[in-house]
């Protein structure tokens, strides 16, 4: 199961689906994306793939919102 914590004013908020989380919070405080054991599938390949993407988009989101306080 995915892990990914954020952080909103005092509170930490825990995610298991990437789609759940905001468009707008104050810190990521965790990304861990559950990957597969080897050896991996292409279709495994492809969806490991976007995690460094899906990172970088949440590491936007919390700088527009940093710089917005």
């Amino acid at each position: 199961m995915h892990k990914f914590v954020i952080r909103e004013g005092s509170e930490l908020i825990t995610y298991s689906n990437f789609e759940d989380i905001p468009n707008e919070f104050d810190h990521i405080i965790s990304f861990e994306p559950k990957v597969p054991e080897p050896p991996h599938t292409e279709e495994q390949h492809k969806e490991i793939e976007k995690w460094q993407g899906r990172l970088q988009e949440l590491i936007q989101r919390e700088r527009r919102n940093a710089s917005s306080n």
